[in-house]
C-alpha cells in the first residue's frame, strides 16, 4: 500500500508568517520519509470541519509549487481541484507547468466540488451539480487533447460550456502520455468518468465503498476498461499524536491493512492538526516502514 499525505490545515503556532517554512518542512520531511504523494484541497475558505471559513486557507497550485520546490520524490497533486474554478485550458496549463517544474512529478485530482457558500460569496459561478458534472466531463476530454502528442490534438473544441479554436499546449508535460487524472466521488456518474478518462478514483472509507468499487468493477466491464488498471485511492484523516505511546500508530496500522484488504491501494492521509511535522516524523517512523515490510 502506498501513503500519500494531504495537508488540510494552515493554522500553526507563529502565524501567517510561520505557514510558508512550514508547508516547506513539511513537504521534505514527507519526501524524505518516503510517502508517495504530497497534496493540498483546492478552496478559497477553510472548510468547516478544520476551523470555518475565518480560518486560514492557502491556495491550491501556489502552495504545491512550493511542496514540489521542497521534495524530490514525492507526486504532486490537488486533492481535489474543483471543476468550476479555472477554465480547462488553464488547468491544463497549470498541471502541465507543475510536471514540468517538479521533473514529472504532477497529478491532477478532479471533482464537482461542493461548497456553493464559498464560490458565490467570491463571486465565482457555482452551476447545479448536473451541469458541474457536464463540465467535468468536457474538462476532461479537453485535458485528454491538450496532452495528446507532442503539442496538443490541435483540434477545434466544442461543447456546451466550453469552445476552443484551438487546443495547443506547448511545452507537453515531462509524464506521459500525461500527469495522472483522479476523479473523487463515489456516484455512478463519477464512477463512469474514471472507467472513461481516469487512471484513479478516489473515495472516502465509508461503509458503502466495498459496494462502490465493486460498481466500479462493472462499469469497466461495461465499457470495456479494465479494472486493474485504475488505482484505488481514499482519504481519511490521520492523527497519531493523542496518546503518546505508540498505540495510535498501531491503530493506524490496522486501518491501512483494512482499507488494503477492502482493494485500496493508496490512502492519502489528510493533517490538519496544529503539529503537521510531528505527523509526518512519527507516521514516517512507525508506520511507513511497516507497511514496506509486508
Amino acid at each position: 500500500m502506498r501513503v500519500g499525505l494531504e495537508l488540510g490545515a494552515f493554522e500553526w503556532p507563529g502565524g501567517t508568517a510561520a505557514i510558508g517554512d512550514t508547508v516547506a518542512r513539511f513537504a521534505q520531511l514527507a519526501d524524505e520519509a518516503g510517502f508517495s504523494s504530497l497534496s493540498t484541497g483546492d478552496h478559497l475558505w477553510q472548510g468547516f470541519n478544520a476551523g470555518g471559513e475565518r480560518a486560514p486557507y492557502l491556495e491550491c497550485f501556489t502552495t504545491l509549487a512550493v511542496m514540489a520546490a521542497h521534495s524530490r520524490h514525492c507526486r504532486i497533486s490537488p486533492v481535489v481541484a474543483g471543476v468550476h474554478f479555472r477554465h480547462p485550458s488553464l488547468l491544463a496549463k497549470t498541471v502541465t507547468t507543475l510536471d514540468v517544474l517538479s521533473g514529472g512529478r504532477a497529478s491532477v485530482g478532479l471533482g464537482v466540488g461542493w461548497n456553493a457558500e464559498e464560490a458565490v460569496g467570491s463571486g465565482i459561478a457555482f452551476p447545479p451539480v448536473a451541469e458541474r458534472f457536464e463540465m467535468l466531463e468536457e474538462t476532461l476530454a479537453i485535458l485528454h487533447g491538450y496532452w495528446h502528442g507532442e503539442e496538443g490534438d490541435g483540434q477545434a473544441y466544442e461543447g456546451r460550456h466550453y469552445r476552443l479554436e484551438r487546443v495547443l499546449g506547448v511545452p507537453q508535460s515531462i509524464t506521459r502520455p500525461h500527469p495522472p487524472i483522479m476523479l473523487g466521488g463515489a456516484g455512478d456518474k463519477t464512477l463512469r468518468l474514471v472507467a472513461r478518462y481516469g487512471d484513479a478514483c478516489n473515495l472516502y472509507p465509508t461503509p458503502d465503498m466495498p459496494d462502490r468499487l465493486e460498481r466500479l468493477r462493472e462499469i469497466c466491464a461495461e465499457v470495456g476498461r479494465d479494472y486493474d488498471e485504475i488505482e484505488k485511492t481514499c482519504c481519511l484523516p490521520f492523527d497519531v499524536t493523542g496518546g503518546g505511546d505508540g498505540d495510535d500508530t498501531r491503530q493506524l496500522l490496522d486501518t491501512l491493512r483494512q482499507l488494503s484488504g477492502q482493494g485500496i491501494e493508496t490512502v492519502i492521509g489528510i493533517v490538519a492538526t496544529a503539529d503537521p511535522l510531528r505527523q509526518v516524523e512519527l507516521i514516517g517512523s512507525k508506520v511507513l516502514p511497516e507497511l514496506a515490510g509486508e
